[in-house]
């Protein structure tokens, strides 16, 4: 599915109040096609896939929150590192894809509203993975978002966001939105430190630029 299509159902729902109704949409229109989601590779992200294998992080004994998990990789990548992992989406049916993808996988998948996390979630995860979830929120519910994802990270844990990136001087574009390193760093505001921030081309072909953000709750 082109891009395209993706931004007239955000401007179809957008105008009826439900700026984030278009997800599932997209995925029951799919109809179980990879092929019509732009963001669905059928494998983990490139750059999380990088970070997991250059960091190593130690999942035995530790929570990880995969946001925004559409058809599942991610999740099975923080999985394979033993972290016992939550993986949510606001589309049901994409939730109900990555299920039928890794029927064995011990991943508790959940459908919620990043917007309306469960209360238990707070202060519950060792690792909080956002791969390119904040890039497709209109910006007036970024600050919520981020607000959101800041309040699950566990004392000593840590939030990684993946994120398309552009100077403060670029235009903003089109959904998905680049973010600048001023908004990934808002997360500094929220109680969290930063404690590493990348900003590189990937390998796509034209490469894109992307944000690699690392922060922490002490």
């Amino acid at each position: 599915m082109s891009r395209q299509r993706q931004r007239a159902l955000f401007d179809e729902y957008s105008a009826r109040g439900e700026p984030l109704g278009w997800f599932e949409h997209l995925y029951a229109e799919a109809g179980n096609d990879a092929s019509k989601i732009s963001w669905a590779d059928l494998q983990a992200n490139v750059p999380l896939v990088q970070w997991l294998e250059r960091e190593k992080p130690v999942g035995q004994g530790r929570r990880a929150l995969d946001v925004g998990c559409g058809l599942g990789d991610n999740a099975i990548a923080l999985s394979a590192r033993g972290f016992a992992v939550t993986a949510f989406d606001i589309s049901a049916t994409g939730v109900q894809w990555a299920r039928r993808r890794f029927p064995r996988a011990a991943i508790d998948w959940q459908v919620h509203d990043l917007l309306q996390a469960p209360a238990e979630w707070r202060g519950a995860f060792d690792l909080v993975v956002e791969v390119y979830t904040l890039q497709l929120l209109p910006p007036e519910l970024r600050p919520k978002a981020m607000a959101v994802l800041a309040s699950c990270v566990a004392p000593q844990g840590e939030l990684l966001v993946i994120c398309r990136g552009r100077d403060e001087a670029e235009p903003e574009g089109q959904m998905p939105w680049p973010l600048t390193r001023a908004e990934v760093e808002g997360f500094t505001r929220l109680g969290l430190t930063l404690v590493r921030f990348e900003d590189f081309l990937d390998d796509e072909t034209p490469p894109v630029r992307r944000m690699r953000g690392l922060f922490r709750r002490d």
